[in-house]
């Protein structure tokens, strides 16, 4: 049953790369559940070589996966993973199915998942998981989501059936995600007291990092437990940081890494996906000079940083999707020193439709008057109308809906050895791609 559905959803994907859909990361799974719900649970139960990484949190997903795949391949072994916006389980069937044989026999020992947060739960109702990594939880299309609140109460209930072979691996600096492995502790305190150690944690401990106050896009203020203002003695970014509880004394938990020799990507949170990609190989067995080598040769993934030259010209993306992700995008900006900015903004259905949340990133603090602004995008009228309450402290903004024409524009005005900076949302980061490369994505 299962050989035939393969090879009919292979067919499907070579016709949609042929005729440039896309690269059928999500049709072929889709039908694939459709003949058969338990589709991805018996070709994983048959392939038992297969281990399994789950990657879930509102940042950083792709960068981390990106960072875990190739530290494991360069170690000597085959990796499959799926795509940035293939995460449902359409997504997972399809990235299992066109890496199989026709008898549903996959050659990789390690598949790596990043999970749309919303589908965690039910992901893991098919999937045993070797290692379940929880990066962050910001808000993030609110009208699709609801608030952080939601999200964490359903990765909780999750994690008390969770199997006690997974090992999980928390973001320490986030409270609530640190809260999951803290309350599953409490509620199972058997889960490390057995030889083999389950829970782990990762963070930052270098207070020269640290801001001196809450950025307004903080989430997570407020104890896990008794719900009680929390303070920080150390703020990386949003509710980021070494964080305590006055009243119950709950506080952030001891940390199995805090720092890596080489982070090979600029900014912050870019380091919080370093340390996750690093412990998890740590625990897998993998020595640090190979960790190390790996991280001083790694390239980003697209849209997270990418470097596309075009016409002679560099241009750099930064995915900024909500308050928190486009905040850290300024800020690196800034410190690169960079002068020529496109925010190109949308709503469609991969970004959410709700974009009031450009009122959340604090604008005044990255945004001067000696940076060029751009918007473009289907909501670039709502995002210039953002900028302007920074004036007289940034220069003019010029506004136009049309993306292509507008880096053209750019790419005219721009000296040769300046770079342009993108701050797209997802499905604009997909455009913008499209647009510079020719090619889609997905």
């Amino acid at each position: 049953m299962n050989s035939c559905i393969i090879l009919i959803c292979k067919l499907i994907s070579i016709i949609s790369k042929n005729l440039n859909l896309g690269n059928g990361s999500t049709w072929p799974g889709h039908i694939a559940l459709k003949i058969n719900k338990n589709f991805i649970k018996e070709l994983i139960d048959s392939n038992r070589q297969l281990k399994v990484i789950i990657i879930a949190g509102t940042n950083g997903k792709t960068t981390t996966s990106s960072l875990i795949a190739n530290i494991i391949s360069d170690n000597g072994s085959k990796v499959l993973q799926n795509m940035s916006g293939a995460n449902l389980l359409n997504g997972i069937a399809s990235t299992l199915l066109l890496n199989s044989n026709i008898n549903g026999e996959i050659s990789a020992k390690f598949a790596i998942f990043e999970i749309d947060e919303n589908s965690l739960s039910i992901i893991l109702q098919f999937i045993i998981p070797h290692q379940l990594i929880f990066l962050n939880l910001f808000r993030d299309q609110l009208d699709r989501y609801g608030e952080v609140n939601s999200i964490a109460k359903k990765w909780s209930t999750t994690l008390e059936n969770i199997s006690s072979n997974t090992k999980i691996i928390l973001n320490a600096d986030d409270p609530r995600i640190a809260w999951l492995g803290m309350s599953i502790f409490i509620k199972n305190h058997a889960i490390n007291d057995k030889s083999e150690k389950k829970i782990f944690y990762f963070g930052l401990d270098n207070p020269k990092l640290s801001i001196d106050l809450l950025q307004h896009a903080s989430d997570s203020t407020y104890c896990p437990r008794c719900e009680t203002k929390l303070n920080y003695k150390t703020i990386y970014y949003s509710h980021i940081g070494n964080w305590n509880c006055s009243k119950c004394n709950l506080k952030r938990p001891d940390l199995d890494t805090s720092t890596s020799l080489i982070y090979p990507l600029n900014g912050i949170y870019n380091q919080y996906n370093t340390n996750a990609a690093v412990l998890s190989a740590k625990i897998l067995g993998i020595e640090s000079k190979k960790i190390n080598s790996t991280l001083k040769k790694f390239k980003p993934a697209f849209g997270r940083q990418e470097v596309i030259i075009i016409e002679g010209k560099k241009i750099q993306l930064f995915l900024s999707k909500n308050p928190t992700s486009m905040n850290q995008s300024l800020s690196t900006i800034r410190d690169l020193g960079g002068k020529h900015i496109l925010f190109v903004l949308n709503n469609q259905i991969p970004d959410g439709r709700d974009i009031s949340w450009i009122w959340d990133v604090d604008f005044e603090i990255y945004l001067n008057d000696s940076m060029n602004i751009y918007t473009s995008g289907d909501r670039c009228y709502d995002m210039s109308l953002r900028l302007k309450y920074l004036q007289p402290n940034i220069g003019n903004i010029i506004t136009n809906k049309n993306i292509k024409n507008t880096i053209k524009i750019l790419l005219n005005k721009i000296p040769d050895n300046e770079i342009i900076y993108i701050l797209p949302t997802y499905s604009a980061m997909l455009e913008v791609r499209k647009i510079l490369t020719g090619k889609k994505i997905l």
